[in-house]
């Protein structure tokens, strides 16, 4: 199947159109018509080299959503038409423990990234939902539910499921005490999934400049962490803080705000941290951990939750030749919304 996208050849060049093939159907396989693609923080640490060379070139995006067009003989869950989705990952062993845990993202023998990883099967490199088509395994395929707008839905794939896992790991629901760092692409996912859950949630961040915006989502207000008096007075007040600073940075000032047994789970950075103090962890039995997305499962049901409680990520359309600004601004900071690229727009003879 030929195909378009946009794809990097390095860290020091813009993203171009890039003309390839994606593979023959297998007897699993699903093909879909990519109508948005979420833009995704990990997509620009990728193309910079940020986590290390990269294959090149390598078409970039794992916040997925479709139409199927064709599926294999063997597919029995989807039939062409079907609205879908896809996300961080196509393929896993099936055969280990985590597998049949459904945490395939923990996969003994290495999940196969949607792109940038070699293919389980043939070893050619993956390549993402920057372009008008992909081909995955069917049981990688997620069903778009009705109730969500299929122009909105794509962050779910990634901002949602990487927030929604740690929300379930550490059992969140009506009462438990929510802290989230940053409102931004990922943080204002949490703030929304864990209000839904009936978390009192509260938004930590340099100052209360985003104040009504965070109310307006859900949470109850913002805790400056520049303010060192209101910091002091909300020790030992929450039940579980997300972490979504996607850069390194130092977390001795959050953890004496988790309660007795408390958790601080980093979902942004991938990468060094700045040493941190023991201190508040050793007395209060406090614990700082890392979470990555979740399995199709449970991806699955953050779709389905997300669609029951009318949850969207707040995102601004952008056509695919926009990509480079996009990356530009992200470069700049974490905005508060997801850039989704409208595939339809792009040119077959881009």
């Amino acid at each position: 199947m030929k195909t378009v996208g946009y794809a990097s050849y390095s860290p020091d060049t813009e993203m171009v159109p890039y003309h390839f093939e994606r593979r023959a159907l297998r007897a699993n396989d699903v093909a879909i018509e990519i109508l948005y693609s979420g833009v995704c923080h990990s997509d620009l640490h990728t193309v910079n080299g940020d986590w290390g060379p990269q294959p090149s070139p390598i078409v970039p995006g794992h916040e997925i959503v479709g139409r199927v067009i064709e599926v294999g003989p063997k597919v029995s869950n989807y039939k062409v038409g079907d609205q879908v989705g896809v996300g961080c990952m196509v393929d896993s062993c099936q055969e280990c423990d985590q597998c049949h845990h459904g945490e395939e993202q923990f996969c003994r023998h290495g999940m196969t990234p949607t792109y940038g990883a070699p293919d389980r099967i043939s070893g050619e490199i993956t390549q993402g939902g920057y372009s008008k088509h992909i081909v995955v395994r069917e049981e990688f395929v997620l069903r778009i539910p009705e109730a969500l707008d299929l122009s909105r839905a794509a962050p779910i794939l990634c901002a949602g499921i990487t927030t929604f896992s740690p929300l379930r790991t550490w059992n969140i629901g009506e009462g438990s005490r929510v802290g989230v760092i940053g409102l931004g692409g990922l943080g204002h996912m949490a703030v929304q999934l864990a209000a839904a859950m009936g978390a009192e949630v509260t938004v930590l961040s340099r100052s209360k400049q985003k104040e009504e915006e965070a109310k307006k989502i859900g949470a109850k207000g913002i805790l400056a962490s520049t303010d060192e008096d209101a910091m002091n007075a909300a020790a030992s007040s929450f039940d579980l803080i997300i972490d979504t600073v996607p850069v390194e940075h130092d977390v001795t000032l959050y953890t004496p705000l988790l309660d007795v047994d408390a958790t601080l789970v980093i979902v942004g950075q991938v990468g060094p941290m700045k040493e941190f103090m023991t201190v508040p962890m050793i007395m209060g039995r406090r614990r700082v951990a890392g979470s990555l997305i979740g399995g199709v499962k449970q991806t699955q049901e953050v779709l389905d939750f997300c669609a029951e409680h009318n949850i969207h990520p707040i995102c601004e359309i952008i056509r695919p030749e926009q990509i480079n600004e996009a990356f530009e601004v992200m470069e700049k900071g974490d905005i508060a919304h997801r850039y989704v690229m409208k595939m339809t727009d792009m040119a077959d003879d881009a």
